[in-house]
């Protein structure tokens, strides 16, 4: 899980000393945002490129607003910069819905078997489709939660909901991917209990 190691006092001064000009603040948030937001994207677009686009993209966004950045407001950079990605995502998700899934992103853990590595590789593969077929707002609360690992106000602060609303989302979205992944379950490798002794 890829998050800021900063606390949010420490970002919102760097990136106060960006809008004056300092380039090693600059640095300094890049290397601590970009992998997240790019990480997020891939999740929700399950697209390398199209993630490296909409990382680019959302760190512009928050160059420019770095001159006006309330410190004192709702949001930490990490959490505006999460809702950002997430809309752009939506937004290219809703322009072009890709009719084909793009290779697979993760690279195999090295110390895994060859058919191990093909095991993970299947059961990441199918869940990244299941996730693809969930309703976006769904996708996003399980990614959130489940994949970044973020807490129910954190996310209902990013998707502009209450946090009963999160657990909604996040529940139903659980379901729908227990239902998708269960026709699947012998083909990935996932041992039938009742065919236990």
């Amino acid at each position: 899980m890829s998050q800021s190691q900063n606390d949010p006092a420490t970002d919102a001064a760097l990136l106060r000393a960006y809008a004056k000009g300092d380039a090693r603040a600059a640095q300094s948030l890049a290397e601590a945002f970009t992998p997240l937001v790019y990480a997020h994207a891939c999740r929700m677009l399950n697209d390398r490129a199209e993630a490296e686009d909409i990382a680019q993209e959302a760190m512009l966004r928050l160059w420019r607003a770095a001159s006006g950045w309330d410190a004192n407001g709702a949001a930490t950079i990490r959490t505006w910069l999460y809702r950002v990605t997430a809309n752009l995502c939506i937004d290219r998700l809703r322009k072009a819905r890709p009719s084909e899934m793009p290779p697979d992103f993760d690279v195999a853990d090295p110390a895994a078997g060859p058919e191990q590595r093909l095991q993970e590789r299947t059961r990441r593969s199918a869940l990244q489709a299941a996730l693809m077929r969930l309703p976006e707002r769904q996708r996003q609360a399980v990614v959130l939660r489940h994949i970044d690992g973020l807490g129910n106000s954190e996310i209902a602060r990013i998707m502009d909901i209450g946090p009963r609303a999160v657990e909604s989302l996040t529940a139903r979205g659980k379901r729908s991917l227990s239902k998708l992944l269960s026709v699947h379950h012998s083909e990935l490798g996932y041992e039938d209990e009742t065919q236990r002794d």
